[in-house]
């Protein structure tokens, strides 16, 4: 695993790259949409609809895929839904576009898993919730005997779907919970970790040994300290023993609100930074479709896509000529449909044009009622404060790098 901007676990060593190196993965496709380390880190939610409620849930679907949400997920917990899904299905074809569809099942789901695999492009399932085992007060271990048996259990009823996916060509999430592992994970490895990671690895000798690989796999957990070394660990088990497949990042069940958004950031941001993950979901208690502009701020933050203009401003003191807070809005509000451009908004010339020297054009204050416009490093012209933004959009529109909002 190679690490950027972080200790790597593996090494020793540090690194000080100022671009993140992905860990290598292979390329697994959920529909038209490649997951890997040849792709862009892709952006997945989860609808809230019931999927019995077949309108309701297109609807669904269709308003995360319009807020730029790339893979959706929807739950299946009966065969009822799986049936369901394949109309879903049919009306985005027929009234939208065809949305790459993640099917989650739990609780012994066979039945469930095989015909909702005929509708979807990837199924997902919970090692600790596949072959769901009724906890036992009275249990003080497990025998030898009663592990062979859970075992050869879950291959009699994990390979027929395995080989429905890859009969058609179809992927696998083997997404694992910190807050469901097995009974029996529990006893051997407690609520570590490194349980999570014998959960997944587990179901992944399975698929190995059945010549499929289109997998990709999750370690979520609610508290990011047990995310961040549930993924770690994964990503290093994965790669000694030659497994080369993508990771799906996630704090599970974050909250709402600024929290929210701040324990997921730690996790997925800090994952991120060592070039894990490759594709990501924000779990909010929320709207679905307001978990899809977090996504994208992170990886916009991380440098790993561009979806936005990237806004660079000072915190204003003492020195600011301007106010900077209202400068800054009135700048965000004309140019933010410019994806792709960097923008800075500077207070003075103090440390100004150095903190913005990477931006694409600068707005600086130059002295009382003077502002300064610079294209890269470079001064252009200097403006008086009431024309500043109107300036800026000029500059832009003599670069021919404006267009008009839509």
């Amino acid at each position: 695993m190679t690490a950027s901007l972080a200790k790597n676990s593996s090494s020793s060593e540090r690194r000080y790259d100022t671009q993140i190196v992905r860990r290598p993965t292979r390329t697994v496709m959920v529909g038209p949409i490649g997951i890997g380390s040849e792709h862009p880190v892709r952006v997945q939610s989860m609808i809230n609809e019931d999927t019995l409620d077949i309108e309701g849930a297109t609807s669904g679907i269709r308003r995360l895929h319009e807020a730029g949400c790339e893979i959706v997920r929807l739950t299946v917990p009966s065969l009822g839904h799986a049936k369901a899904v394949g109309e879903i299905s049919k009306r985005l074809e027929q009234t939208y576009q065809r949305v790459p569809l993640v099917a989650d099942v739990h609780h012994n789901g066979m039945k469930i898993a095989l015909e909702v695999a005929k509708h979807v492009d990837k199924v997902r399932i919970n090692p600790g919730l596949f072959v769901f085992e009724n906890p036992d007060p009275n249990r003080t271990e497990f025998s030898d005997q009663e592990i062979s048996q859970i075992g050869e259990q879950i291959v009699e009823r994990f390979r027929p779907l395995v080989q429905l996916l890859k009969d058609q060509g179809k992927a696998l999430r083997i997404g694992v919970n910190h807050g469901s592992l097995a009974e029996r994970m529990l006893f051997a490895y407690g609520d570590t970790p490194q349980g999570m990671v014998e959960s997944a690895m587990e179901f992944v000798r399975i698929c190995d040994s059945l010549d499929y690989h289109n997998i990709v796999i999750s370690m979520k957990a609610s508290r990011a300290p047990v995310m961040l070394a549930a993924y770690r660990l994964m990503a290093d088990t994965l790669d000694k023993e030659g497994f080369n497949y993508p990771l799906h990042l996630g704090v599970t069940e974050a909250g709402d609100g600024d929290y929210g958004r701040i324990k997921s950031t730690a996790g997925i941001a800090t994952l991120l930074a060592e070039g894990l993950g490759d594709t990501i979901r924000v779990s909010l208690t929320e709207s679905p479709e307001k978990e899809i502009p977090v996504c994208y701020s992170i990886l916009q933050a991380m440098g790993l896509r561009k979806t936005m203009v990237e806004y660079i401003s000072c915190p204003s003191c003492g020195r600011t000529l301007f106010n900077l807070e209202d400068v800054v809005k009135k700048v965000r509000a004309a140019t933010a449909h410019l994806t792709g451009l960097d923008i800075a908004v500077m207070g003075c010339i103090v440390n100004g044009p150095g903190e913005m020297a990477d931006a694409d054009y600068g707005y600086v204050g130059k002295g009382p009622g003077v502002i300064a416009l610079y294209r890269g490093r470079d001064e252009i012209r200097k403006v008086p404060e009431a024309e500043g933004v109107e300036s800026l959009i000029d500059l832009i529109k003599e670069d021919g790098k404006w267009i008009e909002p839509v």
